[in-house]
C-alpha cells in the first residue's frame, strides 16, 4: 500500500471512557504506516487533539438527541455518501444499527459492530428506541466484535457465537506500583500517608452506581476516620453526587478529581478499588486496577472474564451493602504486595501490543472485500 488503510471509528465523542481509552490504546500501538484511524463523533472530546497529531481526522455531526431521529439519519447518510470509507468500525452499542444501516446503504463494504456493554442507558422510551435501532445490526454488520461474551450476547443475540472477542488491553508497565509515585500523588491530593484510600474511576452516570459507592463510604468512614474516597471521572450525575457527599458530611473526605490524564499514577495512591456498577461489558479500568496491584471489590453484575486470576477481584452482590462494608473492613487488614503482574496480562491476552497486532491484522485482511 502506498498510503495507510483508513478506518472510520464511530463514537459519540472521544472522551476518557472505557471504550474510547481502548481505541486510543490501539491507535497508539498499531503500525500507522499501514493503518490509520479517523473518527465520526457528535461532540468534542479530550482525545481529539492527540488524534489529529497522530494523523487522524475527526469528523462531526450532531447526535440524535440534539436533532431528532430523521435529521440524524439523514446526516449519517449524507456523511457516508460524501466520505467513501472502506471500513467502518462502530462503537455505538445498539445505535450501531443506525450507523451501519446507513453505511451499508451508501456502499461501505466492511461494517464492524463492536459491543462494549451489556445494557442500554436511559428511560423506557430511550431504551425502546435504542432496541429498535439495534435490530438493524444483524442485517447491516459484516463482522461482530465484543469485549466479552456477555457483551456479545447482549448486542448480537443469536449471532453472538460469530463475534470475535477483542481484549481490552493496556500497557502493563505503565501501571506497575511505585512507592515514590504513591507518596508524590498523595502529597498533591492532600492525603496523609496513613490514610486508607478507597479509589474509583468511572463516568458519573447511573450505570456506575456512585450513589451506592458514596453511601457505602459514609458507613465505612464511621468505622475508620482515616479513610478517604477518591473518584476520577465526569458525567451528567457528577453535580448530584457532589451534593450527596455534602449532605452526608463528606466534603473533606470525598474527593472528586474529574477527568485526569494520569490515571495510572493516581491509582498508586489508592489502597483498594471499589466498582459497584449495575452493568458493564468488560471495563478497562478494572484491568488497569489489577495492573496496579489493587484489591478490587466489584459488583457481581460484571462479567467474570474481568478477573485475571491474580487474587485481586472480589465479586459482591448489590442487594446487601453490609457485605461490602465487611469486605472493606477486611481489605484494610490485607497484606497486599503490589508487584509486577506483566506475565499475567500477556498470558490472558490483555497486553495492548498483542491486541493491537490482532486488530491491525484483522483490518488488513479486509482489503479487497467488496461487501
Amino acid at each position: 500500500m502506498d498510503s495507510p488503510l483508513r478506518i472510520l471509528h464511530v463514537v459519540v465523542n472521544m472522551n476518557r471512557g472505557g471504550a474510547e481509552t481502548l481505541i486510543m490504546n490501539l491507535y497508539r500501538h498499531i503500525d500507522r504506516s499501514k493503518v490509520q484511524f479517523d473518527f465520526l463523533t457528535c461532540k468534542p472530546g479530550a482525545f481529539d487533539k492527540e488524534i489529529m497529531e497522530m494523523g487522524g481526522v475527526v469528523h462531526r455531526i450532531p447526535y440524535v438527541t440534539d436533532v431528532g431521529h430523521f435529521k440524524y439519519t439523514r446526516l449519517l447518510g449524507d456523511f457516508f455518501k460524501l466520505n467513501p470509507y472502506h471500513i467502518v468500525h462502530s462503537h455505538m452499542d445498539k445505535m450501531s444499527g443506525a450507523v451501519l444501516k446507513n453505511a451499508k446503504k451508501y456502499g461501505v463494504p466492511v461494517r464492524l459492530a463492536h459491543s462494549h456493554n451489556t445494557e442500554s442507558e436511559g428511560n423506557s422510551i430511550i431504551r425502546l428506541y435504542k432496541w429498535w435501532n439495534g435490530m438493524n445490526i444483524g442485517r447491516s454488520a459484516t463482522k461482530f466484535i465484543a469485549c466479552s461474551t456477555d457483551a456479545a450476547e447482549w448486542l448480537f443475540h443469536r449471532k453472538a457465537a460469530k463475534a470475535q472477542i477483542v481484549k481490552n488491553g493496556i500497557v502493563p508497565s505503565q501501571f506497575t506500583y511505585s512507592n515514590e509515585t504513591r507518596t508524590r500523588i498523595r502529597g498533591e491530593l492532600g492525603l496523609a500517608e496513613h490514610s486508607f484510600v478507597i479509589g474509583h474511576v468511572g463516568r458519573f452516570a447511573k450505570q456506575k452506581n456512585h450513589e451506592f459507592l458514596i453511601e457505602l463510604f459514609s458507613e465505612y468512614e464511621q468505622l475508620n476516620k482515616d479513610a478517604a474516597l477518591v473518584m476520577l471521572g465526569d458525567g451528567p450525575m457528577r453535580n448530584e453526587m457532589e451534593s450527596k457527599a455534602k449532605e452526608l458530611g463528606l466534603v473533606r473526605k470525598a474527593k472528586f478529581l474529574g477527568v485526569r490524564q494520569d490515571v495510572e499514577e493516581v491509582m498508586q495512591a489508592f489502597d483498594v478499588f471499589v466498582f459497584p456498577s449495575r452493568h458493564e461489558g468488560l471495563p478497562v479500568t478494572l484491568i488497569e486496577a489489577q495492573g496496579s496491584g489493587l484489591t478490587c471489590i466489584i459488583s457481581d453484575a460484571i462479567t467474570k472474564e474481568v478477573d485475571l486470576g491474580l487474587g485481586l477481584i472480589d465479586f459482591l452482590p448489590l442487594h446487601d451493602q453490609r457485605i461490602w462494608l465487611n469486605r472493606l473492613v477486611k481489605s484494610q487488614k490485607d497484606i497486599n504486595k503490589r508487584g509486577k503482574n506483566h506475565e499475567a496480562f500477556i498470558n490472558k491476552g490483555y497486553d495492548i501490543t498483542k491486541t493491537a497486532a490482532e486488530i491491525e491484522s484483522m483490518y488488513l485482511s479486509f482489503i479487497g472485500e467488496s461487501g
